[in-house]
């Protein structure tokens, strides 16, 4: 997964022009504003780039294959949290399908991030060295400390053998287990992609809380509900953060906030937030007592979780393609930063 294409030096290349006749929404003029009888003194602003090229190169991520990547680490690394406790507390259902849920996620997740790359030689490119500013150095050699340590505590659960090796390893993917879930939402961020960069703030909470749920769902969809008490307590905490860190982010994002409320990453956004509203609810109100209705309300927290990693990855291509969101925020601060420095009158 290379994010040259899309880091922030990528916004200082080009610049938009003033006669290029195209972009998202070149040739549209805004009407908003315009006072019936009154006639409009300032020509209207049309956002364009030089030859009709985005001032950002698009990303040129897979979507099933890097949104894939970013849903599946966040529930390998709630499922390790949530798994150790369950280990501690003696809940053996639970605690097995959370560690062999977290082992097969972080591998279907390297195998994902792989894929996006087109062979497994670039991956371990990057383990050449170790830069603590780079979140795509960090996260790879996290990767590579955190994998082998599910696969180890779940090995060791199904054998019911090496338990003092199994308890460890399962203690310290627990420990890498809120980096996991996380930090991807940095790698995002860490661009130069108006819809990403811009929730900088809040995408870690987002991120983990739908790791939470999601992690959630997969113990209610597959434990026994005398055991998963633990697991419908996760998805409660994990909805509230995910759904209230995203609304504030959205808040706080200004102009980046709108590809989030259009289009395809709209609806997925929608179908996220009310799958798992209903899925919390449902594993809250009857997950304790049938087993039918937790099946049901962890397929819907772990189909909500999914369709909000992706609706955020295409809010984001989304972005990256229209010149608007990148002109008009860099506008805004560089008149916020004239109007900072500004001489006071009589100084």
């Amino acid at each position: 997964m290379t994010g040259s294409d899309v880091t922030r030096d990528g916004a200082e290349g080009a610049r938009p022009g003033r006669d290029a006749l195209t972009g998202a929404h070149a040739g549209r003029r805004r009407r908003r504003g315009r006072v019936r009888g009154e006639r409009a003194m300032v020509p209207d602003v049309e956002f364009s780039s030089y030859y009709g090229r985005p001032i950002l190169n698009k990303p040129t991520w897979k979507p099933l294959d890097i949104a894939g990547y970013l849903y599946l680490g966040g529930l390998a690394g709630a499922s390790s949290l949530l798994g150790a406790g369950a280990h501690v507390t003696g809940r053996p259902a639970l605690a097995r399908t959370a560690k062999i849920g977290a082992a097969g996620a972080i591998s279907l997740s390297l195998a994902a991030l792989v894929h996006d790359l087109g062979r497994p030689a670039r991956f371990l490119n990057m383990l050449r060295v170790f830069k603590p500013t780079s979140p795509m150095s960090v996260g790879s050699w996290l990767l590579v400390g955190y994998a082998p340590l599910t696969l180890a505590a779940a090995a060791t659960d199904v054998a019911g053998r090496y338990r003092l090796v199994g308890a460890a390893a399962t203690a310290s993917a627990a420990v890498l287990g809120p980096a996991v879930a996380t930090y991807t939402a940095v790698l995002l961020s860490d661009t130069a992609v108006p819809s990403w960069h811009e929730g900088h703030r809040e995408m870690p909470f987002v991120f983990a809380g739908s790791g939470a749920t999601a992690a959630a769902g997969l113990a209610l969809a597959c434990v026994p509900p005398g055991q998963a008490g633990p697991a419908r307590r996760l998805a409660v905490l994990g909805a509230t953060l995910e759904l209230g860190s995203f609304r504030l982010m959205k808040r706080r994002m200004g102009l980046a906030a709108e590809p989030l409320e259009q289009g395809r990453p709209h609806a997925l956004l929608r179908a996220a937030e009310a799958l798992t509203v209903q899925g919390t609810a449902l594993g809250a109100y009857a997950g304790g007592r049938s087993r039918v209705s937790a099946a049901v309300a962890g397929a819907a927290l772990l189909a909500g979780s999914a369709a909000l990693r992706f609706g955020i990855f295409y809010a984001g291509v989304a972005s990256a393609e229209d010149p608007k969101y990148t002109v008009v925020p860099q506008r805004e601060r560089l008149a916020a930063r004239s109007r900072s420095v500004r001489p006071e009158p009589g100084a």
